[in-house]
């Protein structure tokens, strides 16, 4: 299976770039998700059978006062991407996020309807999953990683997650590639198990301060933790004696 990645110099793909030996990772200089002609003639010259879509704007505070950069990236990109995997009978994994719900209950499933969104980052990546279901061939996987060490002083403990590290996505998302093939859905939700963000700092970073939700610079949803029924079923028939 050939396997071209976008956004491989980002935080998701760099570590994919090292689970994925072989794989074809273009720098942003050479492909630029937001240069649709860029993105058609790369896809064209590596004839990929996998696009792994993961480059994104992921700045969620960011994104509100650079609404169009992060619409160029997550929205224009995704429609290139999409039109270009369609050009070579590519399929397309397109990274999505669990920010696509509301975040009023929590343990979302895969057919659970998203929105309403509550910041613009949610809405570009909403509206990227539309524009990733215009590839004939695709999946769209829902997941949620920080760095590997946790950046700031305060985490809030009233904001619930199944998001983790991203050593400990990455690997579970890798995972998901080599098998694509035979991935019989066309979403799927990977990630670990639900926490409040402020555990998971503490995992990596003991002496986080603890705060309140209220205190973002950005609404936050207050709970987008995913449900994992549909991934845990399929891994364990992958790593399951033959």
């Amino acid at each position: 299976m050939r396997i071209l990645l976008t956004g491989g110099g980002g935080r998701l793909g760099a570590e994919l770039r090292a689970l994925l030996p072989g794989v074809v990772a273009p720098s942003s200089r050479e492909l630029d998700v937001t240069a649709d002609a860029q993105v058609q003639a790369v896809v064209q010259r590596e004839a990929p059978d996998l696009i792994v879509h993961a480059a994104a704007y992921t700045d969620v505070g960011g994104a509100e006062t650079q609404r169009e950069a992060c619409w160029q990236v997550n929205v224009e990109g995704t429609r290139a991407v999409a039109r270009a995997a369609n050009e070579v009978g590519a399929r397309l994994l397109h990274i999505s996020t669990d920010y696509v719900f509301s975040g009023e209950t929590g343990d979302y499933r895969e057919d659970d309807p998203p929105g309403p969104v509550v910041n613009y980052y949610a809405l570009t990546k909403l509206v990227a999953e539309e524009a990733a279901r215009t590839a004939r061939h695709r999946l769209i996987l829902r997941t949620s990683f920080r760095p590997r060490e946790f950046q700031y002083p305060v985490a809030f403990s009233d904001v619930y997650t199944s998001q983790d590290y991203v050593d400990i996505i990455a690997p579970l998302v890798a995972q998901v590639v080599r098998h694509a093939p035979e991935i019989p859905y066309d979403l799927l939700h990977v990630a670990t198990e639900r926490k409040s963000v402020y555990d998971l700092a503490r995992r990596r970073r003991p002496d986080v301060r603890e705060g309140r939700r209220a205190e973002a610079r950005v609404v936050l949803p207050a709970d987008v933790s995913l449900n994992t029924e549909r991934w845990t079923a399929l891994r364990a028939g992958w790593e399951s004696p033959a």
